[in-house]
């Protein structure tokens, strides 16, 4: 059997293993740390483990063996968790992640990384038994008979039964052995157990076979030396030999129940053997129950697929509306329960492509932990609203313009523990992520208590790059300067940063994923950014309006109000310019007929309709002719299937069968501005 085939499965799975692991690190207390974490984090590594030795992964292998045997010690008391100690843990699990990258790019990692990382391991081992700092080894004493330890069954073998195995195995670990114990006790009952030296021999009563057994063997450890036979279901009798002291008390065998979760990796390891054993694929089957993998193409397929079943609903909806209601009752009926179906449907299917802030959340804590240490600063994450959920696409997307900003914040924002405390501040600052819904949106909001932003020295940064900048401007406009592009106020540049790439790169990301930034600030009091996104890049809540005879899209969480205006309320700024009245406030009036160049629409402002939109903190006013209608829609790629279309977004398709054009409102407030500029 081709065992490559489980090779993205196993990828998959160590990726969330060392996810958990770094998680969990991050989160122990290193005076009290929780046994229950440390067991979490030994089966992890373990896990990983028997994975990468079945697939042949040397490596990777050799790797987590040597943090497996550091985090066994660990757990069971044997090694006293130091500083120094987690920051080697870490920078192993970071090894394993690019060890991961390069098999699963067809390459074998760095040797000289994977030597360096496993000297760092074995010296930790050498310290922790207290050898390091010995001048010479101490001799080592006569080896002495080991204790032969026979564990009775709960009942006699029924008749019939099948012979039992008897598993020999050389060359193993202590730690392996308690190991194999626990495991194989999961596949049948364990009549007889004896260890001597580094041997460990089993008789196990199970209905699997050989295959099977050697199958969850090579999952737990990698030894050259396993030896499996039938012999009698009864229990051998050993003669009980001279003991050392220390092995001198029967070992009970573990129940069942009390054996530790099956390896997450013993999915893609059973399918190589001939056949799951009974006991293991129960097992794994009750914690794989609740969820499954499928192959994110396989999603946007059925999403697509049920995009193209409510536009051919909406179609016969409105075939439907021109029916005579009394003589065809049973009919619109029916088409009133198709369009409820369908929009469950819909919103159903979307939901499987959500997942939770949580997956990018996690990523900060040691971030955070060793920036703030390299800044010399002390910093405490509070994150808010990990269980808010957004769409697949959209999440992997956010990672990055997040990562950049709280760089930022660490760097330019919170100040040194000095300077807090002068300013009567707690020295250690704080940062906040948070993500909530409103609406049809998602916002996230990055938030420091750090120095805030300074108006003067942004001011005096434009005017020296040759900005045309007014004293008298907003705050919110003068924080937007941020976003230009090579636009920075440190004083020094860093690795960290200070060149001013990436807040532009960071404004223009979000705005390709139909969203937009905000920033508030106070100087001595902190910054807060927050970056409001669509839930779905694959369904829009929006506003269609008629121009001539064309009819757009306007995504209605860029809509605030429409109106009607009054002739005086209109006022020519130039030729071609003219402003919006309103509540005190003067808006940019934008003709939508002139920015795309559609005939027969109308020109007198007063006999069309405003729609007051806002995008990018600035609002402005959209001329069209009329409103139709507000609904949900479902977006189409305008880019892969025709071209781009400056001022436009994405498409869709009306219940008529005509295309409808989604405008960008974001990309249209540019346009303005930059010909007001000019």
């Amino acid at each position: 059997m081709d065992i490559t085939q489980f090779y993205q499965t196993f990828f998959e799975e160590a990726d969330e293993l060392l996810a958990e692991m770094e998680q969990l690190l991050l989160g122990l207390d290193l005076q009290a740390p929780d046994i229950e974490h440390l067991n979490a984090i030994f089966r992890a590594a373990h896990s990983i483990k028997g994975g990468a030795a079945t697939f042949g992964f040397l490596a990777l292998t050799d790797t987590t063996h040597l943090l497996e045997n550091l985090l066994d010690r660990a757990r069971h008391g044997e090694l006293k968790l130091s500083l120094k100690l987690m920051d080697a843990f870490l920078e192993t699990k970071d090894v394993l992640q690019k060890q991961l990258s390069a098999y699963r790019n067809g390459a074998e990692p760095d040797p000289e990384t994977v030597a360096r990382i496993c000297a760092v391991l074995k010296q930790l081992a050498l310290e922790g038994n207290g050898d390091a700092a010995a001048p010479a080894a101490a001799p080592v004493p006569a080896p002495q008979p080991v204790a032969v330890t026979k564990v009775e069954a709960d009942a006699a073998p029924e008749a019939g039964a099948a012979a039992a195995l008897k598993v020999c195995f050389s060359r193993v670990s202590e730690s392996d052995r308690k190991l194999l114990a626990e495991e194989l006790a999961n596949l049948g009952t364990v009549r007889a157990h004896i260890e001597t030296g580094d041997s460990l021999t089993l008789w196990l009563e199970t209905a699997c076979d050989e295959n099977d057994v050697i199958a969850v063997c090579c999952f737990i450890i990698e030894t050259d030396q396993i030896d499996i036979s039938r012999e009698s279901a009864a229990a051998p009798e050993a003669e009980p030999i001279e003991a050392e002291p220390a092995q001198a008390a029967p070992v009970e065998p573990p129940a069942v129940s009390e054996a530790p979760p099956p390896s997450p990796v013993a999915a893609p390891v059973s399918a190589v053997a001939t056949a799951v054993p009974a006991a293991a694929a129960a097992a794994v089957a009750g914690k794989e129950s609740s969820s499954i993998r499928v192959d994110v193409e396989k999603v946007d397929q059925i999403i697509n697929l049920v995009g193209e079943l409510v536009i051919t609903q909406s179609m016969l909806t409105q075939t439907a509306a021109s029916l005579d209601p009394v003589l065809h009752e049973r009919l619109l009926s029916g088409m009133g329960h198709l369009e409820r179906n369908a929009r469950d449907l819909q919103e159903s299917v979307m939901s499987i492509r959500m997942m939770p802030m949580d997956y990018v959340f996690s990523r900060f804590p040691r971030l955070i932990r060793d920036l703030s240490a390299k800044l010399g600063k002390q910093v405490q994450l509070v994150t808010v609203g990990k269980e808010t959920e957004l769409d697949k696409s959209l999440i992997e997307r956010i990672i990055d313009p997040i990562t950049h900003l709280v760089r930022n914040s660490l760097d330019h924002g919170i100040e040194s523990p000095e300077k807090r405390a002068f300013a009567g501040k707690d020295p250690v600052g704080q940062l906040t992520l948070s993500a909530q819904h409103q609406g049809g949106s998602i916002v996230i909001e990055v938030k420091d208590d750090g120095g805030g932003l300074v108006r003067e020295r942004i001011l005096a940064k434009a005017n020296q790059q040759g900005m045309a900048i007014s004293e008298t401007v907003s705050d919110d406009e003068v924080w937007q300067l941020i976003f230009a592009p090579g636009f920075s106020t440190a004083e020094a540049v860093t690795d960290v940063s200070g060149r001013g790439v990436g807040m532009d790169v960071v404004k223009r990301n979000i705005q390709e994923m139909g969203g937009h930034v905000e920033i508030s600030s106070r100087q001595g009091r902190g910054t807060t950014i927050r970056i409001v996104l669509p839930l779905t890049l694959a369904i829009l809540n929006g506003m269609s309006v008629k121009v001539g005879e064309e009819v757009y899209i306007l995504p209605l969480n860029y809509v605030i109000e429409s109106l009607q205006p009054n002739a005086k309320d209109i006022h020519a700024i130039t030729a071609d310019e003219q402003v919006l009245h309103v509540r005190g406030e003067y808006l940019a009036l934008v003709e939508l007929h002139k920015m795309f160049d559609v005939a027969g629409a109308l020109t007198n402002p007063t006999q069309g309709i405003v729609v007051i939109v806002q995008a990018e903190g600035t609002r402005f006013a959209l001329l069209v002719d009329q409103l139709v209608g507000q609904h949900q829609v479902v977006v189409k790629n305008l880019e892969t299937n025709y071209r781009k279309v400056p001022g436009i977004s994405a498409a869709t398709i009306l219940g008529d069968g005509n295309v409808a054009l989604i405008i960008d409102v974001a990309a249209i407030q540019r346009t303005n501005r930059d010909k007001t500029s000019r």
